[in-house]
């Protein structure tokens, strides 16, 4: 058997390799030639690990790829070393990595499908997902088992190539595609001018005034001018058809291709027998008509999406550190992926912070919009903490580094918008399906079409069918839901919500009944001491004694008692001097501390932890004392000494955000005690609320509310809100929670509550611009199919209505991406 082309790459095979094959591979039992020993090493890879599918449903070869050189192996082991792998790995547990990784060579879903068959396949990688329309790949892996740079020789030995995902080398990639799709645009654009120079005299001239042979000249020429439309400039139909057809299905450019091949055909039939009517001129207008929609649809969607990506561009690729502050303050430029923890900083105004740091020296304030959604600049002193990739506005500030790379706040963002944008929402899912059964539909018509108009009148058969087929073809039914979904998503990340679940919008949407979990959620989550009661100490006294006693606790309530300590006073005689040595310390969880002071024992903690340790009976003072507060009280073995009532702050924006809820149920959730959770449910408006609840008791409150038919939106931060976050129809975690409860949440908050209540708008919004892309779709289509059957459309004119209907589905999605359209609706 003689083989011409190359298995893998399809470029020609050398005479003298042909048969038999100098560079063979064994292919469901026959014996395919391959070029090189690159391109053998490369199948023979794919085919050992049961992937031969690829071959199936890839829609063009592979590029020719040459032997690994040793040289390349090398450079691959560099990837593992700990500090090149800071800036784009994150260490998620002890042994467990993930990587952010740019992919060269994707062609196709194939290739998609490939990488991440072949990646899971390897032992010890946990998860690998491609992002098709970023080439950008998350990849998880024990490194016990799998080190990274055996990963990306895997990638090498299928022929594609993976580097740490760099925003510069994508852009770089978007700007080639961009230049190829431009490059076709105008080659069918110039096809288009030139043939219409032929056609439009034939138009206007009266029969007999152009000779037979001029005529056939013209033809002829316009024949050869549509072949680079048809050759080159039709290659994304191409690459659409066979993508489809490998998959089993029929795709929406089948239709376009039908089209276009017919009109070409009939054509060139016509010129070489010299008769009939000619479409040259049609073939190279509406494919020209239909790239340059397709391309101004590109640059809508880009744009739709660009909020999101735009967060991954926010770190800067140079820092300026001081190797030795505070001594001396000159700065060298060092690249950010160079960068470790607690290196120190010179940030100068105007310049993105490079990773999440803490401020050593300088005062100003930050502009963390793309962040959290915060559009007023956010004040930075000495202690604060600024997050990487927002803006220093002021002086220049010097900073400690405490995270980088894929540790940051940032890059957590562009993982769980990574993860969003992946799935497929349910209305994305049935219009695709709803679209693939239209196609079928539409080729059934058009075959009717011909044949009915054949039979009436053969001269209107072809262009009337023609017009069928690219007028109907459903490309904004498919782009109705996807268009809108990605410029929601990057609007909700501007205002500091960001999704991390493709249903999400949708559900949000449609909540009957929206929980909030208390502290940390609806509160700051860090008490404060609100009034100290003294009984056998001052009140200062007793503060100063309590904040010795917590001096070694990073409990909440300890850092409360230890703030704002006031001078002491004079102390009763019997009372322990508040700077006394602390001993035989014992915590008590759940009850409070003990411990030696001054030959004491003194307890510090829940009134009955002190009531069962002191001999005296409690006050009276203290029966009904800030009974909605938590009360800490601190006694010895015979002597009340003081109470402290500590409270959490209500979050500022709490009540603006409830208020945007209007129409939905609110219902708390807390741990806490009946009093302060009453009164926080008093002081919001909240109609339902339930203290004292455990984990277990919060999952079923919201099962017995959805057992009711109720759809419910869940709020919490903590650990212990992971299991009703993942059970609710929708949830949101917060940013500043614990990391179990993002991962169970379906969207992370990362601003200000009040984008819970935006969030809610746009889902509303969201909806009513998905269902009027639908209706404008389908309304569209029944009105096109029926006028282009009729014969009252010529096929230039379809590919231009198809080609406006496609924009305007993906411009009125761009609605969603106004600053101002979330609050006006």
């Amino acid at each position: 058997m003689q083989h011409d082309t190359c298995f893998h790459c399809g470029l020609a095979v050398a005479e003298t390799d042909r048969d038999p094959p100098r560079f063979p591979v064994h292919y469901r039992q026959t014996v395919q030639a391959t070029c090189c020993a690159g391109c053998q090493a490369v199948a023979e890879t794919i085919l050992r690990s049961g992937l031969d599918y690829y071959y199936e449903q890839r829609e063009q070869k592979a590029e020719r790829v040459g032997a690994m050189p040793a040289e390349l192996l090398e450079q691959l082991r560099l990837y593992d070393s700990v500090a090149l792998q800071a800036s784009f790995v994150r260490q998620e547990s002890e042994h467990v990595r993930e990587a952010a990784l740019l992919l060269e060579g994707i062609s196709c879903a194939a290739c998609i499908w490939l990488n991440e068959r072949h990646l899971l396949g390897m032992p010890g990688v946990l998860e690998a997902s491609v992002n098709y329309t970023t080439h950008r790949a998350r990849v998880r892996w024990d490194e016990r088992r799998v080190q990274l740079s055996q990963i990306l020789a895997a990638v090498a030995a299928i022929g594609y190539r993976a580097h740490p995902y760099d925003p510069g080398r994508q852009e770089s990639l978007r700007q080639r595609e961009r230049k190829q799709a431009l490059a076709r645009l105008w080659i069918a654009g110039l096809s288009m001018m030139q043939v219409m120079m032929y056609a439009v005299p034939v138009y206007l001239a009266a029969p007999g005034d152009i000779s037979p042979a001029m005529l056939g000249l013209m033809q002829w020429a316009s024949l050869i001018l549509t072949l680079p439309v048809l050759l080159y400039s039709c290659l994304p139909f191409y690459q659409g058809v066979w993508r489809d057809l490998k998959l089993r299905r029929v795709g929406m450019d089948a239709p376009v291709l039908i089209g276009v091949w017919a009109s070409f055909l009939a054509s060139a039939q016509a010129t070489v027998l010299e008769q009939g009517a000619v479409y040259f001129d049609s073939v190279s207008m509406f494919v020209f008509l239909l790239l340059g929609g397709r391309y101004l649809e590109g640059m809508a969607r880009r744009k739709a999406g660009e909020a999101a990506e735009s967060l991954v561009k926010l770190v800067p690729a140079f820092a300026h550190r001081l190797a030795n502050w505070p001594a001396n303050h000159a700065s060298m430029e060092v690249p950010v992926a160079e960068l470790v923890v607690d290196d120190v900083l010179l940030v100068k105004p105007g310049e993105h912070y490079p990773a999440d740091a803490l401020v050593l020296e300088g005062e100003g304030s930050a502009d963390e919009a793309l962040l959290t959604g915060e559009s007023r600049p956010v004040p930075k002193r000495v202690s604060d903490t600024v997050i990487g990739g927002a803006v220093n506005l002021d002086g220049p500030m010097i900073v400690q580094v405490k995270r980088v790379g894929q540790e940051t706040q940032l890059a957590g963002i562009v993982r769980l918008l990574d993860r969003a944008l992946a799935e497929k929402p349910r209305l994305a899912q049935m219009a695709d399906r709803l679209a693939g059964s239209f196609v079928t539909a539409l080729l059934l018509v058009a075959a009717l079409a011909w044949y009915g108009w054949h039979l009436y009148d053969p001269a209107q058969a072809l262009p009337i069918t023609v017009a069928v087929l690219v007028i109907s073809c459903p490309c904004a039914l498919s782009l109705a839901t996807p268009a809108a979904m990605t410029a929601a998503t990057g609007r909700l990340a501007r205002a500091g919500l960001l999704l991390t679940r493709g249903h999400a919008l949708e559900t949000l949407a449609t909540v009957t009944d929206i929980v909030f979990d208390k502290t940390g959620t609806l509160t700051h989550g860090r008490p404060r001491l609100l009034e100290v009661l003294p009984l056998g100490l001052t009140a200062q006294s007793g503060h100063a004694l309590a904040a010795l006693l917590e001096q070694a606790s990073e409990h909440p309530i300890a850092m409360a008692l230890r703030a704002d300590i006031a001078p002491a006073d004079a102390a009763p005689a019997d009372a322990a001097p508040a700077d006394a040595e602390v001993g035989d310390y014992r915590n008590h969880p759940g009850g409070g501390v003990e411990a030696v002071v001054a030959g004491k024992s003194l307890r510090l903690g829940r009134p009955d932890f002190v009531a069962s340790f002191c001999r005296a009976a409690p006050p009276d003072a203290l029966l009904a004392w800030h009974q909605e507060d938590t009360v800490v009280c601190l006694a010895s073995e015979d002597e009340w000494l003081a109470a402290f009532a500590l409270g959490d702050t209500v979050r500022p924006e709490a009540a603006a955000m409830l208020a945007g809820w209007q129409g939905v149920r609110s219902h708390l959730l807390s741990g806490d005690a009946e009093g302060p959770t009453g009164r926080l449910a008093r002081q919001l408006a909240i109609p339902c609320y339930r203290a004292a609840a455990l984990p277990a008791d919060k999952l079923a409150y919201v099962q017995a509310l959805q057992a009711q038919g109720r759809r419910v939106l869940m709020v919490g931060d903590g650990v212990n809100d992971a299991p009703v976050l993942a059970a609710a129809d929708a949830s949101v975690a917060m940013g500043g929670g614990a990391e179990s409860a993002q991962a169970a949440g379906d969207m992370v908050l990362v601003g200000s509550l009040v984008a819970l209540a935006e969030g809610r708008r746009l889902a509303r919004f969201t909806q009513r611009i998905i269902r009027q892309n639908l209706w404008w779709a389908l309304l569209y289509n029944l009105i096109a199919l029926p006028v282009a059957l009729l014969g009252w459309v010529t096929p230039w004119l379809a590919s231009l209505g198809m080609a406006a209907s496609s924009l305007l589905v993906v411009c009125n999605a761009l609605r969603l991406t106004a600053q101002s359209s979330a609050g006006k609706r």
